[in-house]
């Protein structure tokens, strides 16, 4: 069990999630060291983007089955669930309202709860070898990860009610084909270059419009437009404080 981290050039992390961190990544051992790794780069700030990827056949495969069954043998079942949601969810929602940019690279599964990783970063890449799974459906769970409220926003409402009733498992260019990836690669060799490249290029606006785009953008389906347009004007109020704003109204100057 082991995530990997290595700083990368212009403010980019990359964690590799190897072993059973990745082929099992929702176990009461994995999951910690996962939501730590990711946490960590989070409040970092020098970090400015975030990739994640997996290894070999797996990006992140969900839960260590054996350990539901001898959960489900010592009667706690539900208690595994609660203690590794408990720590999932709130990853998932700091990814979500944190400035960093955060990329999944998808070398292979993403099923389970490692498809709400997934779909809870910025952006996706995937190669031709990735697999997006819910996987839910065919243990008797009902989806978690953040899965059913993420992924209609991008696939739209039906599709994703097929993807989890049908227990569909999607190839990359499905994936992508359906709004779920926003990048396939042609090859395994180019999938971390593009990840890394794109979130290089997201991550390079400053901290206060990464934060409040990523939030406008997660708060708009519980708005009707009025109200939407009463956020916007709140949070770039706050944005033309920041010396970002100033240092972009000299650039812009300049260029003329």
């Amino acid at each position: 069990m082991t995530v990997n981290t290595e700083d990368l050039p212009n403010g980019i992390r990359l964690l590799r999630l190897t072993g059973s961190s990745a082929s099992q990544s929702f176990s009461r051992q994995s999951m910690p060291v996962i939501a730590d790794a990711i946490d960590q780069a989070i409040v970092d700030k020098e970090v400015k983007g975030l990739v994640i990827t997996g290894e070999g056949r797996f990006f992140s495969a969900g839960a260590d089955i054996n350990a539901f069954q001898e959960s489900i043998d010592a009667n706690e079942a539900p208690q595994l669930i609660r203690d590794l949601t408990n720590i999932l969810h709130p990853l998932l929602i700091k990814m979500r309202q944190s400035p960093t940019i955060t990329v999944a690279a998808i070398n292979g599964a993403a099923a389970g709860g490692g498809l709400g990783l997934a779909l809870s970063c910025d952006a996706r890449v995937a190669s031709p070898n990735a697999k997006l799974a819910a996987a839910y459906a065919s243990m008797g769970l009902s989806p978690d990860g953040g899965t059913t409220w993420l992924l209609p926003r991008l696939v739209g409402e039906q599709v994703a009610r097929r993807f989890f009733l049908q227990n569909e498992i999607w190839s990359g260019r499905q994936a992508r084909d359906y709004g779920a990836v926003d990048i396939l690669v042609e090859n395994d060799e180019a999938l971390l270059e593009t990840a890394i490249g794109l979130a290089k290029h997201w991550s390079q606006w400053g901290q206060h419009t990464k934060e409040a785009t990523k939030h406008l953008l997660h708060v708009f389906a519980d708005h009707d437009f009025e109200s939407h347009l009463k956020h916007e004007q709140t949070l770039i109020e706050a944005a033309g404080t920041t010396q970002e704003f100033k240092d972009g109204v000299k650039s812009f100057l300049k260029k003329d």
